[in-house]
């Protein structure tokens, strides 16, 4: 009963954020779902005639429908950028073959024998398509509409993965942050929108089926009655594609774009950056929070998406420069801001004055069981251990293929997780050793041992604002602005500011307004 009430309690207490997610994923899915009616349709009706396309068509529909979901919009990322544009390209695509198929099926497998009488009666092929074929067509068709419209709206969590909002927000926050009732706050009405999409969209097809074709036989008063709900329906339909279809192809050039990757202490130091340019000048800032990893958050800047957002320095030189490791904090900084103003006409700001450096974490009664300190212990006994990590993590020079090389370490097992599953992972006994930032809140809340990396195999990872040199030229004021928290953060001051994030369940953008408030960078 108390979760009940604690998760009601969260609920009534985000109300307005969710009710705004919700309205921007039913916008983005209606607006996916109708250019896959608006595309496959025609496109299912040009195979019945063409035969010889059919088959190329449909094998590239089902290889599309067969590219995982990210891979697709981390194609898209580069073409597209990010925010809704990739993510509607990307539902529509997957929605597309459902529709195509079904047309298709449906107006093949039509008797021979009602396309003949049509024949007879001096129909033209376009009379026979309009009145015989997609009318008799249509609960075949229909049927492929609801199966996209469906599958759309789960599809469509994913869209906060490339900046695009919708419900998708709350679930992957819920997840970093190890918070049911956030990951419940973004599921449980994705699931309620897919059960009434799919209700909705019956209704439109008994009305639109021609009633000899029709197994519901319904009174005429009950139908006149049925055709005002559908009026209603329609009128939430246009007023959904209007304001999804304003949020995908709007784009308000005035304004600068703060982005973040996809942890909590990246969205503290977003909506700090963006606060405290809001507050000190009258930029309008667009929040691009939540994006993916780095490559993603990086990929934007390069693609001109984002004006600003806040790197590392281990990240830039060995993801980014591919470039070995750098010990030296000073020289590591100068070299990347050398490097991103030559290639990607960024201007590096000042540093913020922590050092998040990666690290490896266990649980206290794992440390005192095999007596570990630092990683050596660790690499003397990883035979019996299982690593719980980030995806990233396990790929990066800098990360665990480096890690392996330095200290010899072989786990008997990796397991790639998603941000705060990993913490999940390794407080259940799933896996018993995690990376982890060293300003992590989480290392708090999960009362972790940190090991000492005694070869200091991980680089300095600075935190540092970067900005596009035009949108600095263009406001200047920025610089001087953002420079104010130039050596505000150190590691344990960043870490209490993820704990109130990771455990306490506070907004970053609050944690991150409360803590410039303390620091007088923004008034009370």
């Amino acid at each position: 009963m108390n979760g009940i009430k604690e998760f009601i309690n969260f609920i009534i207490s985000r109300r307005m954020e969710i009710l705004t997610l919700i309205g921007e994923h039913i916008g983005l899915t209606l607006i996916s779902v109708v250019l896959a009616i608006l595309v496959g349709v025609p496109l299912g009706i040009l195979i019945t005639r063409k035969e010889k396309l059919a088959t190329p068509i449909l094998g590239i529909a089902n290889v599309v429908q067969a590219i995982p979901s990210l891979a697709l919009l981390g194609f898209l990322i580069p073409v597209l950028g990010i925010g809704s544009k990739p993510a509607v390209i990307m539902v529509f695509l997957y929605s597309l073959l459902p529709i195509l198929k079904n047309t298709y099926t449906g107006i093949k497998n039509i008797n021979s024998d009602m396309k003949e009488a049509a024949k007879a009666m001096g129909m033209t092929r376009r009379e026979m398509l309009v009145m015989v074929e997609l009318p008799l067509a249509l609960p075949v068709i229909m049927a492929g509409v609801r199966i996209s419209a469906v599958t759309a709206v789960g599809l469509m969590t994913i869209a906060a993965f490339v900046g695009a909002g919708g419900l998708g927000y709350m679930v992957f926050s819920g997840v970093q942050t190890v918070n049911n009732y956030m990951i419940l706050a973004g599921a449980i009405p994705a699931c309620i929108l897919a059960l009434l999409m799919d209700f909705i969209i019956s209704k439109i097809e008994y009305a639109v089926t021609p009633r000899g074709i029709s197994k519901n036989k319904k009174s005429s008063r009950k139908t006149l009655k049925n055709k005002k709900v559908y009026k209603f329906a329609a009128v939430i339909l246009v007023i959904a594609l209007i304001l999804g279809g304003f949020k995908v192809f709007s784009g308000n050039k005035k304004k600068i774009v703060v982005g973040s990757k996809n942890y909590n202490e990246q969205l503290i130091l977003g909506n700090m950056l963006a606060t405290l340019i809001e507050e000190n000048s009258d930029i309008k800032v667009e929040r691009k929070m939540n994006l993916g990893g780095s490559s993603v958050t990086f990929s934007a800047f390069r693609a001109k998406e984002l004006d600003m957002y806040v790197e590392y320095t281990g990240t830039a030189l060995v993801n980014i420069m591919k470039e070995p490791a750098i010990n030296d904090a000073d020289e590591a900084y100068n070299k990347v801001k050398r490097y991103f103003s030559q290639e990607y006409n960024g201007e590096l700001l000042k540093p913020l004055g922590f050092n998040n450096t990666y690290t490896l974490a266990v649980r206290k009664d794992t440390a005192e069981k095999y007596n570990l300190e630092n990683f050596s212990d660790l690499a003397k006994v990883s035979n019996d251990l299982i690593l719980g990590s980030t995806i990233e993590f396990l790929n990066r020079e800098d990360g665990y293929l480096g890690l392996k090389k330095a200290y010899n370490m072989n786990f008997k097992d990796t397991k790639a997780l998603d941000g705060g599953l990993r913490y999940s992972s390794i407080n259940s006994d799933k896996a018993q050793v995690t990376d982890a930032f060293y300003t992590d809140g989480l290392l708090k809340a999960f009362d972790l041992k940190v090991l000492k990396d005694d070869k200091n195999f991980f680089p300095p990872y600075y935190a540092f604002p970067v900005i596009r040199k035009d949108t600095l030229k263009k406001y200047p004021e920025i610089e001087g602005i953002v420079n104010k928290l130039a050596g505000k953060l150190d590691e344990d001051t960043m870490r209490e500011l993820n704990y109130k994030v990771d455990k306490l369940n506070q907004e970053p953008r609050k944690v991150a307004e409360d803590f410039l408030r303390e620091q007088n960078l923004i008034k009370n």
